[in-house]
C-alpha cells in the first residue's frame, strides 16, 4: 500500500517481461493475486471478460454482480474491489496509458470508446450473443501472440485489442442511445475531458470555458442538453469521485485530503461534501461504500 493510496503498477502485478502490457487467463491472474480483494486503484487500463463464475465487483462505488459474458473496463485512477465466488475463468488484459500512444497518430483515441469512460456505470457491459464467439477467439490469439518472442508481437497485441474494442463498441452490447447525446458534442466531451485534468484547481465553469472559447451561458446549455447537468455539478461531481477514492485509504486524514484536493481547510471541504453526498467525510469512512 502506497503513502498516498493503495495503487497497483503493472510491473508488482505481474512476473512479465514488461509493465506495459500484461495478459493472462482470468483464473491464472485471481490465483496470483488472491491478496487483490482489498479496494485498490489502477495506474493502468485494465479490462476482464469473464466466461465462468459469479461473484460481485465493485468499480468507484458502483457494484456489479459478475455474471458469464460480461465485460469491464476501467480507465487509470478508478477504485476497484472485487468478492467472488466459486472457480472464476475468462480473460484479463492491464496496459499503460502509453501502450497505444506509439501506434497511433490520435493520442486520446481510447477516448472514443464508449466504454473507457470516467463514469463507472458506462464501464461494464454484457457481450450480447452475436459477438460473444468472436470476442473470446480474439482473447485466445492475443495469449498466443503475447506468449511470442516476435518483433511484431506488441504490434499485433495492440490491433487484436482495438479489434475487440471495436466489435464491442459497433455491437448491441453497448447500450447506443445512452452515449449518443454525450458523444456527438465535441465541446462538452471535450468539457469533460478538461475537468479531469483540472479539477483539482480550476473549480468554475467560466474558467472551462474560457479554455473552449465559448461564453458559461453556452457551455451550461450544451451541458444541460447533453448530458442533463448544469456544468458546475460536472466539476462537483469529479471532486466528489476523487475525495471518495482517498477516502477509502485509512491511511489519509481528512485534512490531508483536503489539502490534496486543494481546499482552504478541512471545514470548507467537510462543509462541500455534505453539501453534495449528505454525509460528512467521517461518515463516508464508515459507511459501506465498497
Amino acid at each position: 500500500m502506497h503513502g498516498s493510496f493503495p495503487r497497483l503498477d503493472i510491473g508488482p502485478l505481474s512476473e512479465y517481461r514488461e509493465d506495459h502490457i500484461m495478459i493472462a487467463r482470468f483464473s491464472d491472474y485471481v490465483h496470483e493475486h488472491q491478496s487483490l480483494v482489498f479496494p485498490h486503484r489502477h495506474s493502468f487500463y485494465h479490462l476482464v471478460v469473464f466466461t465462468e463464475g459469479s461473484g460481485r465487483h465493485t468499480i468507484d462505488f458502483h457494484h456489479f454482480q459478475a455474471r458469464p459474458y460480461q465485460i469491464y473496463f476501467m480507465i487509470p485512477g478508478q477504485v476497484h474491489t472485487w468478492d467472488f465466488e466459486g472457480d472464476m475463468e475468462g480473460y484479463v488484459v492491464n496496459f499503460s496509458d502509453s501502450f497505444f500512444k506509439s501506434f497511433l497518430l490520435q493520442p486520446e483515441y481510447l477516448d472514443s470508446f464508449s466504454f473507457f469512460d470516467q463514469d463507472s456505470s458506462n464501464n461494464v457491459l454484457t457481450l450480447s450473443e452475436s459477438v460473444r464467439a468472436n470476442v473470446c477467439r480474439l482473447f485466445e490469439e492475443l495469449l498466443n501472440q503475447n506468449a511470442r518472442a516476435s518483433a511484431w508481437r506488441d504490434d499485433m497485441v495492440r490491433v487484436l485489442l482495438l479489434q475487440i474494442f471495436m466489435i464491442i463498441e459497433q455491437s448491441d452490447s453497448v447500450d447506443r442511445k445512452k452515449h449518443a447525446e454525450k458523444g456527438k458534442n465535441a465541446t462538452v466531451r471535450n468539457f469533460i475531458r478538461l475537468i479531469d485534468k483540472h479539477y483539482d484547481r480550476l473549480r468554475l465553469p467560466g474558467q472551462y470555458a474560457e479554455m473552449l472559447n465559448v461564453t458559461p451561458n453556452h457551455l451550461n446549455a450544451l451541458c444541460k442538453e447533453h448530458v442533463g447537468m448544469q456544468a458546475g455539478e460536472l466539476i462537483r461531481n469529479r471532486i466528489v469521485l476523487e475525495a471518495k477514492r482517498l477516502l477509502i485509504n485509512l491511511d489519509l486524514t481528512v485534512s490531508e485530503i483536503a489539502y490534496k484536493l486543494n481546499f482552504n481547510d478541512n471545514s470548507y471541504f467537510t462543509k462541500f461534501f455534505r453539501k453534495e453526498t449528505g454525509m460528512t467525510p467521517e461518515d463516508f469512512r464508515k459507511s459501506p461504500a465498497l
